[in-house]
């Protein structure tokens, strides 16, 4: 079965890269702050393919985040858990990312370069499905809507299959038309990204690359979190290793950090 691992993978489950900085923090050494998150997911899917084959996820993660030149640069490290569900009997992903952050325009450009190492911790060595991922994430809030993109590449990815590329464009638009409780916002989103991978028989795919695309509605209801989302990919039943983890579906997600 394909895995797909990426950018910041947390926290993007419910929102842009960017606002990342609007969650709720604490005081950390050396001028840093710490943030935690949970999130409750009716499954863990990313880039298009279900991680727990459709299935109800858990995601927790803990960032801390230093400014180096105070809204200008900032180092980001952060480490999350999910549960997933693949063969052989591999339930647990660990993985631990350090994201340099870069911010000009008064934070309306926002652009990330990280480096993440995914870990399966009841996976046999041999099967070499631990990876690691170099990203590059960019991102401009143009006041109507946001812009964004996404370049990953991994030298060797998930199960030995040789070098991966993943690119993704995405729109977010604020829908303040709508008439809501101050304590909400609703945005609407829409993305497409493509998943090339060198030796795609090792990753249970039937081609080199294949193509995947999610719209939706994000709110966030008095620091809540949520979305709902359809996601969808081109892979049918044959071509996803004979699941329905790549078919189309409904997904909703809710977070909240604390």
């Amino acid at each position: 079965m394909s895995k797909a691992g990426g950018l910041a993978a947390f926290l993007v489950v419910l929102g842009t890269v960017a606002e990342v900085g609007a969650q709720q923090s604490w005081n950390a050494p050396f001028g840093g702050t710490w943030s935690a998150t949970l999130a409750l997911l009716s499954e863990y899917s990313y880039r298009g393919i279900s991680l727990t084959e459709r299935q109800p996820g858990i995601l927790a993660t803990i960032g801390y985040e230093l400014p180096i030149v105070p809204d200008k640069v900032h180092l980001y490290l952060e480490t999350w858990g999910a549960n997933v569900h693949f063969s052989p009997a591999v339930a647990t992903e660990v993985t631990a990312s350090a994201s340099l952050i870069f911010y000009a325009l008064d934070r309306k450009l926002s652009v990330w370069l990280s480096f993440s190492r995914f870990n399966y911790l009841e996976a046999p060595r041999e099967l070499s499905y631990n990876y690691n991922e170099f990203a590059l994430w960019a991102g401009y809030d143009f006041g109507a809507m946001r812009l964004s993109g996404t370049l990953a590449y991994s030298p060797s990815y998930y199960a030995d299959s040789g070098a991966a590329w993943y690119k993704q464009a995405e729109v977010s638009v604020p829908l303040k038309f709508i008439p809501l409780d101050e304590g909400i916002a609703l945005k609407a989103f829409a993305s497409v990204g493509n998943q090339y991978i060198e030796r795609y028989l090792n990753s249970g795919l039937p081609g080199d690359n294949y193509w995947d695309w999610e719209i939706g509605l994000r709110a966030r209801v008095f620091q809540v979190d949520m979305a709902l989302s359809y996601v969808d990919t081109n892979l049918d039943v044959a071509g996803c290793s004979n699941t329905r983890n790549c078919e189309g579906r409904v997904i909703l997600k809710m977070s909240k950090t604390f």
